[in-house]
């Protein structure tokens, strides 16, 4: 199994989306079925069908429950985001106090 490392930059095959890893773990980030591929050490051989995938938002963070891995979207694209085959979700903004 692979883990995802923080800081590192991880590409859907095919170059359609990106990530940034804001918090690592053990866990193998995939689009589908499919693992993703560090940023300048992507294989040429390998891609994804992303037909009918849903679009990951720019500036969005997904994360796992489990193994607490959490992601910022940095090129939006299709992608069935999922770690080792558990979809991630979608984490909702912090909202902060306001300042009257």
């Amino acid at each position: 199994m692979a883990a995802a490392q923080t800081g590192k930059r991880y590409v859907v095959p095919g170059g359609v989306a990106e990530f940034i890893v804001t918090k690592g773990g053990n866990g193998e980030l995939r689009c589908g079925d499919v693992p993703m591929q560090i940023r300048g050490q992507e294989d040429p051989n390998v891609t994804v069908d992303t037909t009918g995938m849903e679009v990951v938002q720019l500036g969005k963070r997904y994360r796992d429950e489990q193994t607490g891995i959490e992601v910022l979207v940095v090129k939006p694209g299709p992608c069935a985001l999922n770690v080792d085959g558990r979809p991630m979700e979608l984490l909702q903004p912090k909202v902060l106090p306001s300042a009257d």
